[in-house]
C-alpha cells in the first residue's frame, strides 16, 4: 500500500483528491461536451459527503486507507434498502450502506461505476473512480450544468433536498473564489478523524431524513488547511527622499543697460609706454611723467 497523500491543493482540498476531481471533470466534458460540469461542483459534493475522503486519507492511487461507510440503511430515520451486493462493497449482507468518497449505495454504483484512474478496475472506495462516476451521474439526462437550472437539477438528483442544494452551492462559491475566511474555518473545522455528524444521502432516492438547517453565507465547515486571509497591503517601495531642485538663477535681460558708474579702464599698452618713457627720461636726466 502506498503512503497516504498529504499534499494540500486549492482552498484546503488534498492534492490527490483535487487531482481526481479535475480529471473527472475534464474527462466528462470531453465525452459529454454539452454537460459543462465544473470542477468546483465535484469538489463541493466531495466536501459535503465525506470531507474530501476524510481529509485526503487516500493512497497515491486514490484508494481510501480505510473504507468510508454511511449509516446502515435499515429504515427508521433512513431509507430501508435491503442488501444488493452481498456485502461486497459495504460489508453488510443484510442492508445496504453508502460507500466511498462520493457515497454511492451499491445498487447505484452498479449502474454508474467508472474507472477514473484507468487501472482496469472500478472501485467506489477509490476517489478517481468515484469522482468520475459522480460526474457521469450528474451529467445524466443531457443536463447542461453550465445553466442554473441544469446545475440545480443535477445536485437535487444527488440528494433531493433544498438545504443540500444550498450547502453544495455555498461550497462551490468557496472553491471558485479560492479562499476561505480564517475565522470561520478555525471555529468550525472538526478534527480530520471526526466523520461528519450526519452523512449525506448517496445519489439515489434519498431516505426521509430531516434536512440540515439552511447554511449561512459562510459554509459551516472549512477545509483542513486554511488559505491565508486577506493579505496585508504592500508597503510602498523605498525611495530616496525627494528634494526640490535648486532654484534657477535670475535671468538677466541682455538688453538692460550697464551700471552708470564703470571702473576705470586700464590697458596693458598704456602702462608699457609709461614705463619705457620714464626709463628713457631717467637716462637723460628728465623728471618722471606724472601721468604715469
Amino acid at each position: 500500500m502506498h503512503a497516504a497523500s498529504t499534499g494540500i491543493g486549492v482552498a484546503g482540498i488534498p492534492a490527490t483528491v483535487l487531482d481526481a476531481y479535475r480529471r473527472a471533470a475534464e474527462r466528462t466534458n470531453m465525452v459529454q461536451p454539452g454537460c459543462h460540469i465544473p470542477l468546483e461542483l465535484l469538489a463541493a459534493i466531495g466536501k459535503v459527503e465525506t470531507g474530501h475522503a476524510r481529509s485526503g486519507r487516500v493512497a497515491a492511487d486514490g484508494t481510501t486507507l480505510t473504507p468510508i461507510l454511511g449509516p446502515v440503511l435499515s429504515g427508521g430515520p433512513f431509507a430501508a434498502i435491503a442488501d444488493t451486493d452481498g456485502g461486497l462493497l459495504d460489508g453488510d449482507t443484510v442492508w445496504d450502506r453508502a460507500v466511498g468518497p462520493m457515497q454511492f449505495i451499491p445498487g447505484t454504483w452498479a449502474r454508474w461505476q467508472a474507472d477514473g484512474n484507468v487501472d482496469g478496475r472500478t472501485d467506489p472506495h477509490n476517489v478517481y473512480d468515484a469522482s468520475l462516476a459522480a460526474a457521469r451521474y450528474l451529467c445524466a439526462a443531457n443536463r447542461d450544468l453550465g445553466t442554473p437550472t441544469g446545475l440545480d437539477a443535477a445536485v437535487l438528483s444527488y440528494n433531493h433536498s433544498t438545504s443540500y442544494l444550498s450547502l453544495v452551492r455555498s461550497w462551490m462559491a468557496v472553491y471558485r473564489s479560492g479562499t476561505l475566511p480564517v475565522a470561520a474555518q478555525a471555529a468550525t473545522t472538526p478534527p480530520a478523524s471526526t466523520p461528519p455528524a450526519a452523512p449525506s444521502t448517496p445519489p439515489s432516492t434519498p431516505p426521509p431524513t430531516a434536512p440540515p438547517s439552511t447554511p449561512p453565507t459562510t459554509p459551516p465547515t472549512g477545509p483542513p488547511t486554511t488559505p491565508p486571509g486577506t493579505p496585508p497591503s504592500e508597503p510602498p517601495p523605498t525611495a530616496p527622499p525627494v528634494t526640490d531642485p535648486p532654484s534657477e538663477p535670475p535671468v538677466t535681460d541682455p538688453a538692460a543697460e550697464p551700471p552708470a558708474t564703470e571702473p576705470p579702464a586700464s590697458t596693458p599698452s598704456s602702462g608699457l609706454l609709461c614705463g619705457v618713457g620714464n626709463l628713457v627720461g631717467g637716462l637723460l636726466g628728465a623728471p618722471p611723467d606724472p601721468a604715469c
